[in-house]
């Protein structure tokens, strides 16, 4: 799935696990899963040991992880995010018309749609 994040995005956390070496798995000291940051700043990363990623920086948190490998603030990846939908039935309406972008804005017009009184006359 692709997500297009751009910065003052509000995004809702869906991964706050971080894998170690061994195959444990310990939770992310800095996010939270399901709660809801503004993004800051959107951008492809690299880093040496997980390679080029698309990242987010969120306000008010600072990352921490990278300061291991000198890098300071780094960002997480983008994956571990998902844009906040305030109107969920919105994207599955939106799937219904391939033409429709899949998240509406709240100030676009509601679609009309038609009912079966409406079809059969």
């Amino acid at each position: 799935m692709t997500y297009q994040f751009h910065v003052g995005q509000q995004v809702v956390c869906i991964d706050d696990k971080v894998p170690l070496e061994g195959g444990a798995v310990v939770k992310d000291a800095a996010i939270t899963e399901g709660q809801v940051y503004t993004l800051r700043w959107v951008g492809m990363a690299s880093h040496y040991v997980f390679g080029s990623y698309l990242g987010v920086k969120l306000e008010g948190v600072d990352s921490k992880f990278g300061e291991a490998w000198g890098v300071k603030d780094a960002p997480f990846a983008a994956r571990r995010f998902r844009p906040l939908v305030k109107d969920r039935m919105a994207s599955l309406r939106a799937l219904q018309n391939p033409n429709q972008p899949i998240a509406p804005a709240p100030e676009e017009p509601k679609r009309r749609v038609t009912t079966k009184e409406e079809e059969k006359a």
